[in-house]
């Protein structure tokens, strides 16, 4: 097939004309890049392929992915095929740079979910797909690298039915198997997709379905028929008189279909080796939601005033970038915006069509569009522009709370001037890392989702920003929490001489499930408390809560409720009854059994089984819970949960314990109460 935004498996196109917003999605090491560069190469975006492993991928052009092999930061471009634009983000598979996903997946109007052909549905995999539901996104699936040993693609749909719960339709059958694979047959035209070599100049092939194949494409075609028909009255009615539907009115069910999230297609291939990628490219356009037509949404919007959402921010040679999604009106250069999020004026100097590290300039941008606007001055990641005279407020970003901290301190005098600047830049542009001093040490405490996103940041503060610091070990984030109800009268009184404090207020605290955060709550009546006041109440909860009433880690997963006080006329005030407030937090964690929270991982271990026994008696060392193992090609996969203490310096004792042969991947997945001699050895 020659390499043509026009052409489609020498078919006329059925995808409707506009734009599409699309995300590519996957655990790390799936192929998520390598699909993002053929489909570069196959539009004509790029006339070379970058690799990967070479270091030359066009989507991790930053020095730093291609110095480590992986996608650190979300990638955005612009594609054409078939007449339709594609604004395209090629995301981080690593769960440490997660927020990339999540932000990326609240723009998008669909996505393309990356699946190794030999691992199935692994655990980064689960956790994008869960953020895609969150955000409703349409999805499609592409299961890749079926030329490696242990490749099964019945088995990976299998994996997707498991572990998603959702309904994966094939779409396609591969033709051969591992070093054999060599092309698939369409069971929506019932034809065969050949590639014969890995050249990517060479065009697909179509030919008539294999003998070999011919009965159990029809079977699954069969099934196909039987998931998708129901979309669509007409096609339906044909099915039900044994009747086959048309080749446009079922890519009119599947697209249907895939727009509500009533399932998912499958398609294979093998980006590596260039097979596969047109099929995908066209099933992008086919059946993935052009902007406006996702459920619920309107289909016109461009007429509306302007409003759209910020999602990242970048600096680079144009000054500092903010990436937004339109979702209605039209932005032209210089207008003048409102961040409803802050109130303030900004005015959009440029406009940027944005193919990954390269930049095309633009007049104006129309609501659907995804780019990139230099001039800015305060605008963050989940902020939101408008028209000034019609102001709205998008559903912000929501950010992961981090469970890992790192202590800085700059190395010269010189580096400490830039090193404020310097960590506030990259605050700026990554909304997951986190920045406090503590008051004791006076230590820089930047904190993170992992050890290899901290690890990042510390080698772009010396090559980006010419900062040079020395780096504490890595400290896990602790929360604290109570165990019981407790309730306690506190009374605050002071006299200096001049007007006194005066302040007193009973609480009661309560437990509450993990994940709830604080919650405050007044049942304050007849005026015991004045009602200006309650406020500065709550203010106060919520500073001792934040310090660490107990152990000095913040409180988290508790409800304050403030039943009674008093207060005198001449000795009481807003900041008294704040004050009041925290030592009475304080007085009553130490009533309510207070209990120290760790942070515990998703740990998933991929080791040759004559280790498992190793493998799994090391977790439990770490007093890890294993919750089982299973076969997966021809390794053992190792579920477990692991306190994140535990899990420091864990790849070095994998390696020797396995010869240097397994592997592991991990993920937050909860807090959890630590036991007794980990609370006591951190209060010593």
């Amino acid at each position: 097939m020659n390499r043509s935004s026009n052409n489609s498996l020498g078919r006329p196109g059925t995808g409707r004309p506009g734009i599409r917003n699309i995300g590519i999605i996957a655990h790390v090491d799936a192929g998520k890049t390598t699909t993002s560069e053929r489909i570069l190469f196959y539009t004509g975006e790029s006339h070379r392929m970058g690799e990967v492993h070479d270091g030359a991928a066009h989507m991790d052009f930053d020095p730093e992915e291609r110095r480590r092999g992986i996608t650190i930061n979300s990638a955005a471009t612009t594609v054409h095929w078939r007449g339709v634009q594609i604004n395209l983000i090629d995301t981080p598979g690593h769960i440490d740079f997660n927020i990339e996903v999540g932000r990326a997946l609240r723009v998008l109007d669909g996505a393309v979910v990356v699946l190794d052909g030999v691992a199935g549905v692994e655990p980064q995999t689960e956790t994008n797909w869960r953020l895609a539901d969150r955000h409703e996104v349409p999805r499609i699936a592409f299961v890749n690298k079926l030329d490696r040993v242990g490749a099964r693609f019945d088995q990976v749909v299998d994996s997707m039915r498991e572990r998603l719960g959702v309904q994966a339709v094939p779409v396609h059958l591969p033709i051969g198997a591992e070093a054999g694979f060599r092309g698939v047959v369409d069971l929506v035209h019932m034809r065969a997709l050949l590639w014969e070599r890995d050249d990517a100049s060479q065009p697909v092939q179509e030919a008539a379905i294999p003998a070999e194949l011919l009965e159990p494409a029809q079977a699954a075609r069969a099934r196909l028929l039987e998931a998708v028909v129901e979309q669509d009255d007409e096609a339906l009615e044909a099915w039900l008189r044994g009747e086959e539907p048309s080749v446009e009115l079922l890519l009119r069910c599947i697209r249907a279909g895939v727009r509500k999230r009533a399932f998912v297609p499958v398609l294979a291939g093998s980006a590596f080796r260039n097979r596969g990628v047109e099929p995908l490219l066209d099933a992008v356009v086919d059946w993935l939601p052009a902007p406006g037509e996702r459920e619920g949404t309107t289909t016109d919007l461009a007429g509306e005033p302007l409003a759209a959402l910020a999602f990242k921010v970048v600096a680079d040679e144009h000054g500092s970038m903010v990436f937004v999604r339109l979702y209605a009106g039209r932005l032209r250069r210089g207008d003048s915006l409102l961040n409803t999020s802050t109130g303030r004026m900004e005015r959009a100097a440029r406009l940027y069509e944005v193919h990954a590290d390269k930049h095309v300039e633009r007049d104006e941008l129309v609501a659907g569009e995804i780019a990139g606007v230099v001039g800015f001055k305060d605008t963050l990641t989940g902020h939101t522009l408008s028209d000034p005279k019609h102001p709205v407020q998008l559903e912000s970003i929501a950010v992961p709370e981090p469970v890992i901290h790192l202590a800085l301190e700059p190395r010269t005098k010189a580096d400490q001037q830039g090193l404020s600047r310097a960590l506030q830049a990259m605050l700026r542009e990554d909304p997951s890392l986190r920045l406090r001093q503590d008051e004791e040490s006076g230590q820089t405490i930047l904190s993170g989702m992992g050890e290899l996103q901290l690890e990042v940041a510390v080698h772009k503060l010396h090559e980006r920003f010419g900062v040079d610091v020395v780096v504490g070990r890595p400290q896990v984030a602790y929360r604290e929490t109570i165990a019981r109800e407790a309730k306690l009268t506190h009374v605050h009184r002071k006299q200096t001489g001049g007007p006194g404090q005066f302040a007193q207020l009973t609480l009661r605290l309560e437990p509450l499930e993990r994940g709830a955060g604080v919650q405050f709550e007044s049942r304050i009546v007849g005026g015991a408390i004045p009602r200006e006041f309650i406020p500065a109440v709550e203010a106060g909860i919520r500073r001792m809560a934040e310090a660490g009433p107990a152990s000095g880690y913040p409180a988290v997963d508790f409800r304050a409720v403030l039943l009674d006080g008093a207060f005198h006329e001449r000795d009481s005030s807003a900041m008294v009854f704040e004050l009041a407030a925290g030592h009475a937090l304080r007085e009553a964690f130490a009533k309510a059994g207070p209990q120290l929270l760790e942070p515990v991982m998703a740990v998933e271990v991929i080791t040759p089984t004559e280790y498992l026994g190793d493998v799994i008696g090391d977790l439990h060392r770490r007093r890890g819970q294993v919750r089982g193992h299973e076969l997966r090609g021809t390794a053992t996969v190792v579920d477990a949960l692991v306190p994140l203490k535990e899990m420091f310096g864990y790849i070095g004792t994998l390696r020797a314990l396995s010869s240097g042969r397994a592997q592991y991947t991990m993920q937050f997945d909860g807090y959890q109460v630590a036991p007794q001699a980990v609370a006591e050895l951190l209060a010593a």
